[in-house]
């Protein structure tokens, strides 16, 4: 954090007044290290979680409001300001406050919503003068802790033919395996080596978002990623092919993130 922005929150919170200082938090809430609270607010409640996805208004246009969906570390305050402020002063502190800290702004709509960025860290403040809303989301990859081992992989197969696999993860429209999904990877070579006549197909699959033909295209490449890393790492080519499918065999509802999540997966298919 800038020098500058480091000044404004150590000066903001020491100069709270004792007297406005909160003395009724909620039970394990406390303020965020990036920027301080309404001098003399209190935290009705809070939420804190590891990874959670956040829908973030960055502009408006003739079909309402446009959104940004960001997924990562979470943290979420419900503050309640002291009496006798006005809507708009809390938004003005906020605006000035977070430009200081070296934010940018990347939507306002006055006095009640500010929606600003500084890298990967997005803040929200939803306003309403006598309390108000506060979100940052880091974004960030998730950790990736569950995962399939070979025997429930080769049960799978045996039950239905085909199993899907997920925790296999790829950079944001690319094809590059994240390092992360090395421990999936290595239990379908494992997979491999332990029933030596077994042969697959690897299918890639998308969600519905973005074009098409995009991500068709973007299937196959995953697909092939896997393909070429099984190879790699001594699993016969002749036994593996790779297809992919983009959204066309969707399992879940694209109309939900958690929906769109099961959808972007691999499928092996026993040959």
């Amino acid at each position: 954090m800038k020098k500058t922005a480091l000044l404004f929150v150590s000066l903001a919170i020491a100069f709270i007044p004792t007297t406005l200082r909160a003395q009724d938090d909620a039970e394990g809430c406390k303020d965020s290290p990036l920027i301080s609270r309404f001098p003399g607010g209190t935290i009705h409640s809070c939420e804190n979680k590891e990874y959670e996805q956040f829908d973030v208004i960055v502009g408006k246009n003739d079909d309402g409001e446009v959104k940004k969906h960001v997924e990562g570390d979470y943290h979420y305050w419900d503050y309640g300001t002291r009496e006798g402020v006005s809507e708009i002063q809390v938004f003005r502190n906020f605006e000035n406050a977070l430009r200081t800290a070296g934010f940018h702004i990347v939507f306002e709509n006055s006095p009640e919503y500010i929606a600003a960025n500084k890298g990967k860290t997005w803040l929200v403040i939803d306003n309403r003068g006598d309390y108000y809303y506060q979100t940052i989301v880091t974004e960030q990859a998730m950790n990736q802790e569950v995962t399939a081992d070979a025997s429930s992989l080769k049960d799978e197969l045996d039950k239905s033919g085909h199993v899907a696999v997920y925790g296999i993860l790829f950079d944001t429209g690319k094809a590059t395996l994240q390092p992360s999904s090395e421990s999936v990877l290595g239990e379908i070579q494992k997979l491999l080596e332990q029933n030596a006549d077994l042969k697959l197909r690897i299918e890639g699959h998308t969600d519905n978002v973005g074009q098409a033909a995009a991500n068709q295209a973007l299937s196959e490449k995953r697909a092939q990623a896997v393909k070429d890393w099984l190879v790699s790492h001594g699993i016969g080519a002749a036994r593996l092919t790779a297809k992919g499918f983009g959204a066309t065999k969707p399992v879940a509802d694209n109309s939900t993130e958690d929906g769109r999540a099961k959808n972007r997966r691999v499928e092996l298919v026993k040959q």
